[in-house]
């Protein structure tokens, strides 16, 4: 893979090289229509809000002191990456949230575009483009208060890459949310050999064991390039209930929060990141096995 040492931080990509993985969007071209079937091959991403979506609501509602009881993400700028057909992005809008939603795939925007058409609410709050992150660097430098990659890094071409974009377009002390399959035995024979090829509950062929990306490794990337990691929460996946739970292991799935460094943070160590540090102690260490 192509340094990134040697590009400039302006444009941190080239149109030869990109985060985007070409054959992970001919995977989910063929479902674009189907994002919105509780019961179907999206099912368990659907169920996935039970827990992600308080998960993000929660912890940056510990973070910050001011909000409103109906809305309380209002003001709060959102960058969705790898949206889909937003299932993700549409409950964070009826937040308040204000959400951009991006998905390299036109089909999937298509569908998010005319799910969200059916709330007038949401047609004000959610905004939808059809672009992968790469290509909103530089027109979005430090523009957002908060990215959630939910069930995005495990089919990116360039992890790193993905993470330096993730720090260029975040403001400083913006948050990264992050869901995704760690890299183990069990992962491979629950997410794989289970979840696609016995019990059908994903699309055969959706995931690729040898992109799984473990915590250790994905909490490396994130430190070595501007992040501090507060939390890692294993998650659990039940076929039986269609329901979510949180749990210890992080063997199998995972849910991760970081924090980009505030400008203070990055020139001291007693800054404002160290204070916001003081208040949510990294959960790193007591839930990766």
């Amino acid at each position: 893979q192509l340094s990134l040492f040697s590009l400039t931080m302006k444009r941190p990509f080239s149109a030869s090289h990109s985060s985007v993985d070409s054959e992970e969007l001919k995977k989910f071209q063929l479902l674009a229509h189907k994002w919105w079937d509780e019961e179907g091959e999206y099912s368990a991403l659907h169920s996935m809000n039970d827990i992600r979506v308080p998960f993000i609501r929660d912890t940056l509602l510990n973070m910050s002191s001011n909000y409103n009881l109906g809305s309380p993400l209002s003001g709060v700028k959102i960058l969705d990456v790898g949206c889909g057909g937003g299932l993700l992005s549409e409950p964070l809008g009826r937040l308040g949230a204000s959400v951009t939603g991006i998905d390299p795939l036109e089909d999937n925007i298509r569908t998010a575009d005319q799910h969200k058409s059916f709330d007038p609410v949401l047609a004000k709050r959610i905004q939808y483009k059809c672009s992968s992150l790469e290509e909103i660097v530089e027109e979005c430098m430090e523009t957002f208060d908060v990215i959630v990659a939910s069930e995005v890094v495990e089919h990116v071409a360039d992890l790193e890459m993905f993470i330096k974009c993730c720090s260029q377009v975040l403001k400083p002390e913006g948050s990264l949310f992050i869901t995704t399959i760690s890299k183990t035995q069990l992962s491979y024979i629950l997410g794989i050999v289970v979840a696609e090829k016995i019990i059908g509950v994903v699309p055969e062929g959706t995931h690729e064991w040898e992109k799984f990306v473990p915590p250790e490794e994905l909490e490396r990337l994130l430190e070595s390039n501007g992040f501090s990691v507060k939390t890692v929460n294993g998650m659990l996946y039940n076929p039986l209930s269609g329901s979510w739970s949180w749990m210890e292991s992080t063997s199998i799935n995972y849910a991760m929060h970081a924090v980009k460094a505030g400008v203070q943070g990055r020139l001291s160590p007693t800054g404002a990141l160290s204070e916001v540090e003081g208040e949510q102690p990294s959960a790193t260490a007591s839930t990766t096995l």
